[in-house]
């Protein structure tokens, strides 16, 4: 693996922010996903709140050792959201 494509912060007061059963393989890079703002496009393990909301506190895409590729995948949705129509 390109070890630009992983991080782990064990210093950080909230490592880690997800439960989980390996912290060894806790991927810290999108500590924020940059899916989030896809809604429903974005490929996680999300709902909707009863007031609309999206809640990703199920989603591990971004905390997994593969984030970064999932993550470059949406990129051309993501630069669609960016771009001034």
């Amino acid at each position: 693996m390109c070890k630009y494509k992983f991080f782990s912060n064990k210093e950080c007061e909230y490592f880690p922010c997800h439960a989980v059963t390996n912290k060894e393989d806790f991927n810290c890079l999108f500590c924020y996903c940059p899916l989030y703002t896809l809604g429903d496009k974005c490929g996680g393990n999300f709902r909707y709140t009863e007031n609309g909301t999206k809640d990703c506190s199920l989603c591990m895409i971004p905390h997994r050792k593969d984030a970064y590729d999932h993550i470059l995948s949406k990129w051309e949705l993501l630069a669609e959201l960016a771009n001034k129509k």
